[in-house]
This record gives C-alpha cells, sequence and structure tokens, in this order.
C-alpha cells in the first residue's frame, strides 16, 4: 500500500507501468513467500520443542510467548534464527514505509493546492494509522517485559494487532467511495 500511494502521489503519470499487473504479482509472492517462510521456521521451532507444563495455553491466540513458555528446554538458541529473520523482514518492511511516507510527505507539501494536499493526505493518513496500530501493538506484544505479562493484557494486544487491522481495512479505504459515505450517513440518520 505504502508503495502504491507513493507512486500515485509522486509519480502519477507512470502509475500504469510502475504498478501493472506483473509488478504486483511479485510484490504479492514477495510478501507471502516471505510471510509462509517466517510461519514455517516459527512453527517448526515451536513443534519440535518438548513440554514439560502441560499443553494448555491461557490465551485465546495460540501464540509464540505463550507455547514457549510451556517448554523445558532453553528455547532462546532455537528462537534466535527464526527471530533475526522476523525481525529483519518486519524491519525491511518498516524502513520501505517509512521511507515512501517520507517522499510521499515531502511531494505534497509542495503541491500548491490545499484541495490537492487534502485529497493527498486522506488517502495515505488511513493506511499510515493501520499500519501504526498493527506495528506498535505487536512490538509491546513481542518486546515487552515478562513482569508487566497478564493474560487479559495479552489477549487485549493481540486482539488489536491480529483483528483489528483487517477489520478496518475496508472501511478505510471504502469510505474514499462517495456513495458509501452517502449511504452510511443516510443510515446513521
Amino acid at each position: 500500500m505504502a508503495y502504491d500511494r507513493y507512486v500515485a502521489i509522486c509519480k502519477p503519470l507512470h502509475y500504469g507501468s510502475l504498478l501493472d499487473s506483473r509488478a504486483c504479482a511479485q510484490m504479492a509472492a514477495a510478501a507471502w513467500g516471505s510471510g509462509f517462510l517466517n510461519a514455517v521456521l516459527h512453527t517448526a521451532n515451536t513443534f519440535s520443542l518438548p513440554l514439560c507444563h502441560g499443553n494448555a495455553v491461557d490465551q485465546f491466540f495460540c501464540e509464540i510467548p505463550h507455547i514457549l513458555k510451556l517448554s523445558c528446554s532453553d528455547y532462546y538458541l532455537r528462537e534466535v534464527g527464526a527471530l533475526v529473520f522476523s525481525f529483519s523482514s518486519a524491519f525491511g518492511c518498516f524502513v520501505f514505509i517509512v521511507l515512501s511516507y517520507m517522499q510521499i510527505f515531502r511531494a505534497v507539501l509542495r503541491m500548491p493546492s490545499s484541495q490537492g494536499r487534502h485529497k493527498a493526505f486522506s488517502t495515505c493518513l488511513p493506511h499510515l494509522a493501520v499500519v501504526s496500530l498493527f506495528v506498535s501493538t505487536a512490538m509491546f506484544a513481542y518486546l515487552k517485559s515478562p513482569s508487566i505479562s497478564s493474560p487479559s493484557l495479552d489477549l487485549v494486544v493481540a486482539f488489536l494487532y491480529s483483528v483489528v487491522p483487517p477489520v478496518l481495512n475496508p472501511l478505510i479505504y471504502s469510505m474514499r467511495n462517495q456513495e458509501l459515505k452517502e449511504a452510511l450517513w443516510r443510515l446513521m440518520t
């Protein structure tokens, strides 16, 4: 989405050539491939752990930190490779998003029309808000100290980063559609 916004705002005349179906397929394949590899690495590490504290997870979401608490082995060394890959992948995406939005904001702030700036910001800010919600809650979930961990806090944080962004995406991006806004307004009044 950040690259789509970047091309649409910073290189609008090249949009069709830069984001053709082949480019979209390559970006989707890269995202799915890295996500699949990340999932396989964590799943293989997790399923190879011996569990000595039972197999019941005190959580609605069966997340890796909760499964690692049930293990009786030294899991930190086993998870280093998967965590390095995950962190590198996430950090690379984060840097790409930040650089894209820096270029976008630089281009938008140079626009002479306030209406054009408003339209560009209204296109970008919802995506940035959803990404920020996802990144901040995921970072909190995986980087917080175990001393502040509680089952209810873990559930809320996991819900915030795994359920809320996918639910918000269709709402946010469809709210740019004027017909949908008018229908929603009529429904509410």
